[in-house]
């Protein structure tokens, strides 16, 4: 019997996928619910189970765009055989990374930084002339010996469709900026007492749990509960009208291999510190597998992106539409402060909230982010109810 594979639908408002990448070929015996194909939606990638086991004809190729519901394969019920294993997703990166080749060692008298861009360069330092003392080969002089010597290298380049996922996502970063009033303001947050909560209860959370005490659950927890006192930062512009939330469903940034998912958090202004770290872990593995769906990443009220674990000091993130407001998380690095005016050595983390000047004005945005600062400067007393222990669940 011969079987039509259509595409089911991804989620709601969904009426076309891609076909990012066929995991079988013409005429492979297949196992029913073995999964054959990814599928990208402007929302997600999705798998593609087989729907029978049998012999599977492609009708559609890798990069088609195809409707819901149309047939993208056919599988012969009556074929005999023995499916082929897929290849982990730790193989197929394998396959695709380049090999790194190891720097040659220079062994002539150079700098560091000269040493770095000879090996980098594939140079010999016997083509090149130190100008330094004693003949030492400076950084002047590898950049003159490489723009004095003619290199026959590749120079190929490669085009490659984007993805549907990212097309949407550079629709959506385009549009946020024609369509709203988008600033940014900054400020700074100590996180001594976090670090030094972290540093007392992160083990005993950790075995109770089994999963980490991080930094994700205090600036969710901070961040709802300035929402609750700043409603516009939480609300949205829908035509002539605002829509306000009673609720916060906190939109989490989480780079994925096929780029960036936003996977939402429900009523996170109702989660203990245990559930939110929990759900931020579900999510993250999700996201990162290719298991996300489009439902899990719908109806975000805020944002929140992390920057900080890519090395990033400062940014101006991009608002998540049709949100209003998205607080950007970046790395913490020990800075002199003022403290009771003396100089102290502290853990410091520069923090950004952009948000629509439609909806969100100054005194808002700001207030907004200094209450944030102020839960997370004293966690204790603003997140915790003075109970650090007991708020912890230990």
């Amino acid at each position: 019997m011969l079987l039509e594979m259509k595409v089911p639908s991804p989620g709601e408002s969904i009426s076309e996928v891609e076909i990012a990448q066929w995991l079988v070929e013409d005429g492979d015996y297949v196992e029913k619910d073995q999964e054959i194909a990814e599928v990208d939606s402007d929302k997600a990638t999705l798998a593609l189970p087989a729907e029978e086991s049998g012999t599977i004809k492609l009708v559609a190729e890798e990069g088609d765009t195809v409707a819901v519901g149309q047939v993208v394969c056919i599988i012969d019920t009556d074929g005999v055989g023995e499916a082929k294993a897929s290849p982990s997703k730790e193989e197929a990166s394998l396959e695709i990374s380049a090999p790194v080749q190891a720097a040659k060692p220079v062994d002539a008298k150079a700098t560091p930084l000269a040493k770095a861009i000879i090996s980098q360069n594939d140079l010999s330092a016997k083509d090149v002339k130190g100008s330094g003392e004693g003949g030492k080969i400076l950084k002047e002089d590898v950049m003159e010996a490489m723009a004095s010597v003619k290199t026959d290298g590749p120079r190929g380049t490669e085009r490659k469709k984007m993805s549907m996922v990212r097309r949407k996502v550079a629709q959506r970063l385009v549009s946020v900026k024609n369509d709203t009033a988008m600033l940014t303001t900054f400020n700074e947050v100590d996180m001594s007492a976090i670090f030094a909560i972290r540093k007392e209860y992160k083990e005993a959370f950790k075995e109770k749990y089994d999963v980490g005490l991080g930094f994700m659950s205090f600036f969710t927890k901070a961040i709802t509960r300035a929402l609750t006192e700043f409603p516009d930062v939480n609300a949205q512009i829908d035509g002539k009208e605002v829509i306000y939330h009673n609720y916060a469903d906190i939109s989490i940034a989480v780079s994925a291999p096929k780029g960036l998912m936003v996977p939402v958090i429900r009523n996170a202004e109702l989660m203990t510190f245990k559930e939110v770290e929990s759900e931020v872990k579900r999510l993250a593995i999700r996201a990162r597998d290719g298991k996300i769906t489009p439902d899990e990443m719908l109806g975000g009220t805020f944002t929140i992106t992390n920057g900080g674990v890519f090395g990033s000091m400062l940014s101006t993130p991009i608002i998540n539409p049709p949100q209003s407001a998205i607080l950007g998380m970046h790395n913490i690095v020990e800075r002199p402060m003022a403290v009771n005016g003396k100089v102290e050595i502290r853990p410091i983390m520069y923090v950004a909230l952009s948000y629509d000047h439609r909806i969100i004005d100054g005194r808002e945005s700001v207030g907004f982010l200094c209450r944030v600062k102020e839960c997370l400067e004293d966690p204790t007393t603003h997140l915790l109810n003075g109970d650090v222990k007991g708020s912890l669940g230990l």
